[in-house]
């Protein structure tokens, strides 16, 4: 089982940092490639959600991502400095009046590529959890 948190600031050149990560975590565990490709649209989005939505991509604000892995599956959880949002009423990225939208569909991706998808601190945490490794 490994634990690891990394804390960056609210820029978006900081996606980079999380790339990395995932990076080094699928290789460890050898992750499949489909997986892999859910694994980093899920948290591009959600570190993105929290550097802009979250933090108003303010550097002053910290997004903070904690990692565990174990035998079965590898647990995100990715939190922000910002007020939070209401993650139940979201407007539907496949209704047709939004499907033109260029924004909208991030936690629509996070919650259909990942295995467990749970908003907490009234959607300032997400948690998202992967199970199926190899």
């Amino acid at each position: 089982m490994e634990h690891r948190e990394i804390s960056f600031e609210s820029v978006a050149e900081n996606i980079h940092i999380v790339e990395n990560l995932i990076d080094e975590i699928c290789e460890t565990l050898d992750v499949n490639e489909e997986y892999y490709g859910n694994i980093l649209i899920s948290m591009t989005e959600a570190v993105n959600n929290a550097m802009v939505h979250g933090n108003k991509l303010d550097s002053q604000k910290k997004v903070l991502v904690t990692v565990k892995t174990d035998d079965t599956s590898i647990h995100f959880t990715i939190s922000d400095e910002g007020p939070g949002f209401d993650y139940d009423n979201l407007p539907d990225p496949t209704a047709p009046e939004n499907i033109e939208k260029p924004n909208g569909r991030g936690v629509f991706l996070m919650k259909n590529l990942a295995d467990g998808c749970n908003f907490e601190e009234n959607g300032r945490v997400v948690e998202l959890e992967f199970k199926a490794l190899n």
